[in-house]
């Protein structure tokens, strides 16, 4: 949480810095015009990289397995959208990292990895303090060993009764 509150003060002001330093040596119109030329660079660079991985992500849900990489890739991609509308050199670097398929697959699949293990942990509890069930799809189990099977059921007493009267 502090790490973000100093992100959110820090950044501008580093951006704030760059970009007065840049326009004192090229001139201010040439900085607003390079500020407007990465935001159109890279919006066009976001818009091909977005498809294909929307491609990749169908290809993946039609094959029948879940497209947990292009699902964080697609976030990634999100992230640099934002940071290269955003004003400033600093944070055009970072969008621009973030377009490029090698750091942007390798920081999703961290990020993937961070949620299944996450995911993994996640149970509840039934009454008697056993875990009933995970959110990983993996099978749980009592602390005495035995399996726990999800059902519903439904007792027919009175139909049982009726039936032996006849």
């Amino acid at each position: 949480m502090r790490a973000l509150f100093l992100l959110f003060i820090v950044m501008p002001i580093l951006e704030m810095f760059i970009l007065i330093q840049v326009g004192s040596v090229i001139g201010a119109w040439y900085t607003i015009g390079l500020v407007l030329f990465t935001a159109v660079v890279g919006v066009n660079l976001l818009r091909r990289q977005g498809m294909s991985t929307l491609m990749r992500a169908q290809q993946k849900a039609q094959a029948g397995t879940l497209p947990v990489s292009e699902i964080g890739e697609g976030l990634l991609l999100a992230v640099a959208g934002a940071l290269l509308l955003t004003p400033g050199f600093v944070t055009d670097t970072v969008g621009f990292a973030l377009l490029s398929p090698g750091v942007r697959s390798s920081l999703a699949e961290v990020i993937a990895q961070r949620l299944v293990v996450s995911g993994a942990q996640a149970y509840t509890q039934n009454t008697d303090g056993d875990r009933a069930s995970n959110y990983s799809g993996q099978q749980a189990y009592t602390r005495d060993g035995h399996e726990i099977i999800d059902a519903e059921f439904e007792e027919v007493k009175e139909r049982d009764e009726i039936e032996r009267k006849k």
